[in-house]
């Protein structure tokens, strides 16, 4: 499948994805020590809403749209106040008309020590992602293939981070390429935190990853999933997931909770599962 995100900028996947990171660098900010998110496909870092690409599918309309018109709990609302912050600061008061890409919700998040590394390899919109972060001494933009940056760029200099992951999937084997990335960039850093995406369409691929992943012998590994629908009868976007390894002691009940929140906001009539497991445990 070919996931270039200006095309699902803002749908269900995009808000489960980024209500999760931005968890995790909420997290990295309870400790005063600096630290340093890599995205290794990072995009444009914002997408308008009304352009060709998102008017052909209109995806952000089931999933920001039904977000930001909802009315959420006083719990779930404290959960996605970071990711909701980030969508009303990129638009003018009660409008809806661009979406911010995971580069952007990081540089919102961050303090002034920490720091950004924003990587994308399509020429175009590297250019558009150096543009939008010109001048801005926290962030480095670079154009690049982003599975290269899982070796010659970690570990990174502060020592404490995340990884996120997430691929356009526009080639064969990208599960496989994941993992086989993932245990490099584990081996040189085994303590930064990874978020890696993925897209739930092809189940017997995803199955296999799992299980890779889970015999990787890579410790302390969750799975956070949310399915908008039962299984398709044809291959189609059922759901997303979300790998996190050395996850936050708090991101597994904090996901739960995000899910659930979501659940009947986002998903079809009959809905699908929503879970989180874990693929492997923390090793002594």
């Amino acid at each position: 499948m070919n996931y270039r995100h200006a095309y699902h900028a803002g749908n269900f996947v995009d808000v489960v994805k980024h209500a999760v990171l931005a968890r995790i660098v909420e997290y990295l900010k309870r400790k005063d020590k600096a630290f340093r998110v890599i995205d290794t496909h990072a995009g444009t870092g914002i997408y308008n809403l009304s352009s060709e690409e998102a008017q052909r599918t209109g995806e952000w309309r089931d999933g920001i749209g039904r977000l930001m018109a909802s009315t959420l709990g006083a719990e779930s609302a404290n959960l996605l106040s970071p990711l909701l912050k980030t969508v009303r600061a990129v638009n003018q008061p009660g409008a809806l008309t661009f979406y911010p890409g995971s580069p952007t919700i990081v540089r919102h998040l961050l303090r002034r020590q920490d720091r950004l590394t924003a990587i994308e390899l399509h020429e175009a919109d590297a250019a558009q992602l150096a543009a939008r972060f010109a001048g801005d001494f926290q962030v480095r933009t670079i154009h690049l293939d982003g599975w290269l940056a899982l070796g010659a760029h970690l570990p990174p200099k502060e020592k404490r981070g995340l990884v996120l992951v997430d691929p356009p999937f526009e080639q064969e084997g990208e599960f496989s390429r994941m993992v086989e990335r993932l245990k490099t960039a584990h081996r040189r850093w085994p303590g930064g935190i990874y978020a890696l995406w993925y897209p739930i369409k092809d189940r017997q691929a995803v199955a296999g990853f799992r299980r890779a992943l889970a015999e990787s012998g890579i410790g302390d590994m969750i799975d956070i999933v949310f399915e908008k629908r039962p299984p398709s009868t044809e291959p189609r976007l059922d759901g997303t997931g979300m790998i996190v390894v050395n996850p936050p002691y708090v991101l597994e009940e904090e996901a739960r909770r995000i899910l659930s929140a979501l659940a009947p906001i986002l998903t079809e009539a009959g809905g699908g599962e929503i879970s989180t497991v874990r693929l492997a445990g923390e090793k002594g």
